[in-house]
């Protein structure tokens, strides 16, 4: 029957790492002293793929600089991969094996908050150190005191954009459409939808399609036909690419402006959307453009590892290890995962690629948002 999702994830992760020349792939890799095994969980296959690839990219830039400084004395991390496929299920058994069979002293991911909801309480259980690099969903951090985050939450950043879009466009009457079986989408739809009213800007419709849905042009006929000034959309970039592309197709033309929550946030929306991505709004952790000089080194070592530009969700994943060596060097261990989940907290004002980066008392991101709109085929900051 051949090998299982995870057994192949696992192959795949062991040849990625020999062809990097990264050690530490795989539960028999042993840490020696003065090395810090970290496990981590991404969707490098299935709906999220898409994010899990710059994720893991992220890491693996992070990761080789870190280890290039470390000398002698220096702290280098041992990484473990594993693809979470996207799914619940996975991440469970994923999480499982790092914990108790690679026994890394903490885990990066997992990428969907659909996942994490359900892994995340087995890392708490076991009290092994969680940081989200991409899960923005609500009640991610009270799972337990050991789970973090370094994505800004829906909450923390479609308000924003709604205020922002609203005072560039003057909208005051949107069409609503989400995805209503995945953790994600669900949030940012119950946040969009507060977001609006709060602003009395009217919903005209509230329509919603399912994971894996292809065609939208039945909510999106009905929506065109009430005209109205913006359409708001809570989507992970594959449907979200079908939505923003079938929309211009079916009439909302590009002088109708679309707001989209985190799942916007990556290169692929206007790689597989092309011009009819132009006009779209979404909130962000993380731009390109920022001149911070930690960014622009970034940037321009991912382009040049890579081949292409880093996005938010690479920019995440990249912070997320420096901000776990800043802890493991205050903890004095790498461990000690409940020291290590001790010294976590205490992370404030740190100098990442996000900007100044502190951990709040809930364990949630304390960053500067920004808003962008897609113009020319690359997102760009709004300034207010």
């Amino acid at each position: 029957m051949g090998m299982s999702v995870g057994n192949v994830a696992r192959k795949t992760a062991v040849v990625a790492a020999l062809a990097l020349g990264l050690t530490g792939i795989g539960s028999k890799a042993q840490a020696a002293p003065g090395e810090a095994k970290i496990g981590f969980a991404l969707s490098m296959t299935g709906a999220a793929a898409a994010y899990g690839e710059t994720q893991k990219n992220g890491a693996l830039l992070a990761i080789d600089e870190i280890n290039a400084r470390a000398g002698k004395n220096g702290i280098r991390i041992v990484p473990v991969f594993e693809d979470d496929a996207s799914q619940p299920q996975q991440g469970v058994n994923v999480f499982n094996r790092l914990i108790f069979a690679d026994k890394v002293v903490m885990i990066i991911g997992p990428t969907l908050s659909n996942t994490a909801q359900v892994a995340d309480r087995i890392a708490q259980k076991a009290g092994v150190p969680v940081v989200g690099i991409s899960n923005t969903a609500r009640g991610i951090t009270d799972i337990g005191d050991y789970i973090f985050r370094d994505s800004l939450t829906e909450m923390q950043v479609i308000p924003d954009t709604i205020r922002v879009v609203e005072k560039k466009t003057g909208m005051k009457k949107v069409a609503l459409l989400y995805g209503n079986d995945d953790a994600f989408t669900k949030s940012g739809y119950d946040v969009f939808k507060k977001a609006l009213e709060d602003s009395h800007i009217k919903i005209l419709t509230e329509q919603s399609f399912s994971k894996g849905d292809r065609d939208f042009s039945a909510q999106l006929t009905e929506i065109r036909a009430l005209k109205p000034d913006a359409l708001v959309v809570s989507a992970l970039v594959e449907e979200g690419s079908g939505i923003v592309s079938q929309a211009r197709r079916l009439g909302i033309g590009t002088n109708v402006p679309i707001i989209g929550g985190n799942g916007f946030n990556s290169p692929s929306l206007i790689k597989n959307s092309g011009k009819a991505s132009e006009n779209v709004f979404v909130g962000a952790a993380w731009n390109e453009s920022s001149s911070n000089p930690l960014n622009v080194d970034f940037v321009k070592a991912y382009t040049a590892k890579f081949g292409s530009a880093p996005d938010q969700f690479a920019a995440q994943a990249y912070a997320a290890v420096h901000i776990a060596v800043d802890a493991l060097k205050r903890a004095g261990s790498t461990d000690n995962r409940k020291a290590l989940r001790d010294a976590l907290t205490r992370v404030q004002g740190l100098d990442t690629v996000l900007g100044k980066f502190s951990f709040t008392k809930g364990r949630d991101a304390d960053c500067t948002p920004v808003v962008e709109m897609v113009m020319g085929g690359k997102f760009m900051v709004l300034s207010e």
